[in-house]
């Protein structure tokens, strides 16, 4: 929105909007409570592995079609917490520390975390219908946030102005590139592709919809038209669908 008071060449930048003060833990609760579970949870599987010489976590929690068919279905949750190495674990984790607070910040940590969620098991459905071989990690729920960022700068384009349009081609350029990659052997991409279209999904669907309040005359506000408390409802409504898609791939897997 724009308000014809104003010079149309001067574009609404994210970075004119207050941010908080204090340490960034404590600003990005929702990434920072992700990563340090994540951590925890490879931290005992390390743990355990020393104990009875194999990782019992990731035996009873990676994706793994027949498992899933004989009913066990939390893992279709647990892979998201999961990591085969230190290397694995670094890589995600870091990209999550860079992407995460930047969706945090305009989504809010609620709406952050149940999109990461929600992503991550919508790849691991992806992978379990298209995909016969084991995986774990939280590369498709780290794609779904990433998604959400691009839907989001996507639609608030005109907002953003120069800077939201040169994110947005980066983060599509980054988008492909790890793509391509998923394409060397032993890496789920379809639990990548999967998470992506998600958080796009839920982005466009459920996410924030910011536009401008003007205070005085060259003095504006961001303002959330799609708070987090008119949009819970549409999250339960998408786990549903969720649920719905999980059957539809056990379906699919087990004809």
């Amino acid at each position: 929105m724009e308000d014809p008071r104003r010079d149309n060449s001067t574009d609404a930048q994210p970075e004119e909007q207050p941010a908080p003060s204090g340490p960034i833990w404590t600003r990005f609760p929702g990434t920072f409570s992700l990563i340090a579970l994540t951590v925890a949870v490879f931290l005992a599987q390390l743990v355990a592995s020393q104990w009875v010489g194999y990782d019992p976590l990731l035996e009873y929690g990676a994706k793994s079609r027949a498992e899933i068919l004989n009913g066990e279905v939390w893992r279709l949750v647990t892979p998201i917490f999961l990591h085969i190495g230190i290397p694995h674990l670094f890589v995600n984790m870091y990209s999550l520390y860079a992407i995460g607070p930047a969706v945090e910040r305009f989504f809010g940590t609620p709406r952050f975390m149940i999109t990461y969620l929600q992503a991550g098991i919508a790849g691991i459905i992806f992978s379990l219908a298209l995909s016969p071989y084991p995986s774990a990690g939280a590369s498709g729920a780290i794609f779904g946030i990433l998604g959400a960022l691009a839907a989001f700068l996507y639609r608030h384009r005109g907002l953003f102005g120069r800077f939201g349009r040169l994110q947005l081609r980066q983060i599509i350029l980054v988008a492909f590139l790890n793509l391509g990659l998923g394409l060397m052997p032993g890496i789920d991409n379809w639990g990548h592709l999967g998470g992506l279209v998600a958080g796009a999904v839920l982005s466009w669907w459920l996410g924030p919809r910011f536009e401008i309040e003007w205070v005085w005359t060259n003095q504006g506000q961001l303002i959330d038209r799609s708070p987090w408390e008119q949009s819970r409802t549409g999250y339960l409504i998408s786990a549903g669908v969720l649920s719905l898609l999980t059957i539809f791939a056990l379906l699919f897997v087990a004809l």
